[in-house]
């Protein structure tokens, strides 16, 4: 399980340690707001585009061979700036993280799910996603602190010997896991089961957790601002939001495998939580900077692990990859389309109003569930009544 952890720990890192420091660049490399924008959102189109298609990969020839590739090939692209150093390849080694990534995090996800047994999925995502999360917490420091020392080369060598470093590990240290038997699968089969409850479900609330996520990282330091917060302050929310994050998705896991928590439930009470993080968002001041964050972190760190075991406990075993790279597609749009909403609203009205408007969101999956539950209870109510 390590070299997963680790696979997790590199696409995190990747993402945000570079994406964290690109702002910073010379001004042969970084021009304008217009080209860093491109250079950010180069990377994550890259996933939205290929994680379905890498996660099919896995599931035809084998999760393990498709994640070693992928980081294979991300050390390659991360090589390939550290050699040239232009702007021209900065484009080019972007890209190539950005889809060899879309390859090895499905299929880390997927291999996580076929080397535990269904009793331990919990405890398996939560451990990983606690990986992750230290991944996206140490990738802008760590990031920042090797482009001060040696500039955004150094940074993308040590990407390149990660990268290279995790795929030795994963090819000496993961067991082969030899893809199912899968019957044919037409288009309207693909749509059927992605349109299934037990799929949609998890998906739209991981897709707000990461909403949720990115608008804390983003939009709570504006927030901090605002108040008159220094930049010390704002960036210590931030990372209580991420520390909070990693620290509930191992206990959430393990909630789940000891039977303290089922999904459904937890996953509602994530969304809940997360919302009410956003709504204590809306206060003014320290408080409710620090709040919004810890909530948020909390939040998301109980929706994200058992989001993914009810995926896995719900999904074809001999299409797992798909599955997870479907969901992890879901994440994406999450991601993008949660600043987006806040920052519309905030264009209309005011950051608080952005806020509000995200948190009713997340808000709406609970409540519509736990109104759908009081009907049948009534029922049954009256039937014993009749009865």
């Amino acid at each position: 399980m390590w070299p997963l952890y680790a696979a997790g720990f590199t696409t995190a890192f990747g993402a945000h340690g570079i994406a964290a420091n690109l702002g910073g660049l010379s001004e042969d490399a970084v021009t304008s707001l217009i080209v860093l924008g491109g250079l950010l959102a180069l990377y994550d189109g890259a996933e939205v585009l290929l994680k379905p298609v890498f996660g099919t990969l896995a599931d035809r020839i084998g999760a393990r061979p498709v994640m070693i590739g992928g980081l294979v090939a991300f050390s390659a692209a991360s090589a390939a700036y550290v050699v040239a150093d232009s702007p021209g390849w900065l484009w080019a080694a972007r890209l190539g993280q950005g889809a060899a990534a879309s390859a090895f995090s499905p299929s880390a996800s997927a291999l996580v799910a076929r080397l535990n047994p269904t009793s331990k999925h919990g405890r398996a995502f939560g451990s990983y996603g606690f990986y992750k999360s230290i991944g996206y917490t140490l990738g802008p420091l760590l990031g920042g602190a090797l482009v001060w020392l040696g500039g955004l080369r150094l940074l993308f060598m040590v990407m390149a010997v990660l990268g290279a470093a995790v795929a030795v590990w994963a090819a000496l240290a993961v067991p082969h896991v030899p893809p199912l038997p899968r019957a044919r699968q037409t288009v309207m089969d693909l749509a059927r089961r992605l349109a299934n409850p037990a799929f949609l479900r998890p998906t739209a609330a991981l897709a707000g957790a990461t909403a949720a996520l990115s608008v804390g990282v983003g939009f709570l330091p504006v927030s901090g601002a605002t108040a008159g917060l220094g930049t010390v302050a704002t960036g210590a929310a931030v990372s209580v939001l991420a520390l909070c994050a990693a620290i509930a998705q191992p206990r959430a896991g393990r909630a789940l495998d000891a039977g303290y928590l089922t999904a459904r439930t937890g996953i509602a009470i994530g969304l809940l939580t997360a919302a009410t993080g956003l709504a204590c968002a809306m206060l003014p001041g320290l408080v409710g900077v620090l709040l919004g964050a810890a909530l948020i972190g909390i939040g998301t760190g109980l929706i994200t692990p058992l989001g993914f075991a009810a995926l896995a406990a719900s999904a074809p075993q001999e299409r797992l990859g798909q599955t997870m790279g479907s969901a992890e597609l879901g994440r994406e749009i999450g991601d993008a389309g949660g600043p987006l909403l806040v920052a519309a609203v905030a264009t209309l009205g005011t950051l608080t109003y952005g806020y509000a408007a995200l948190a009713v969101l997340l808000a709406i999956g609970p409540a519509v569930s736990l109104a759908g539950r009081r009907p049948a209870k009534l029922t049954h109510q009256a039937s014993r009544d009749v009865s």
